[in-house]
């Protein structure tokens, strides 16, 4: 059996848009790619509005299923999505790497939220599509 390629999802301090993306990759796309986050700072805790969001919107409890992680608590992954930190943004190790260029919606309110996680959404289900018809090369 072939194994599934892994996909990291990596900002600075994986509490929000990374964890969205894991959490909806996971939902999405498990049967196509393995999905982790992480990042180079970690946070106590997921960001509560993303939490309660994703709960409402997809019935998923990130608290229950992840935690905040540094890049070095991840396997090797295939696929390094990075959320759009900018300049410090980490580095990781891939066969392909893209930038989401995602809004840190933390602090805003839940309109914001809610399209950063469609938007995720959407990228999470054509990163899946590109990852089946062969369109990335890993």
């Amino acid at each position: 059996m072939v194994q599934k390629p892994k996909v990291a999802f990596i900002c600075v301090h994986n509490s929000c848009r990374s964890q969205i993306a894991e959490a909806l990759g996971k939902h999405f796309a498990s049967d196509v790619f393995a999905s982790y986050s992480a990042g180079t700072e970690t946070k106590p805790r997921i960001n509560k509005d993303a939490v309660r969001l994703i709960k409402e919107l997809y019935g998923i409890d990130m608290e229950e299923t992840q935690h905040s992680k540094l890049i070095s608590d991840i396997p090797a992954v295939d696929v390094v999505i990075t959320m759009g930190c900018n300049v410090q943004c980490p580095t990781l190790p891939s066969h392909f790497r893209e930038d989401w260029g995602l809004d840190d919606p933390s602090g805003k309110s839940d309109a914001e939220f809610q399209k950063i996680i469609a938007t995720i959404e959407k990228n999470i289900l054509a990163l899946a599509q590109r990852i089946e018809q062969g369109g990335i090369i890993l």
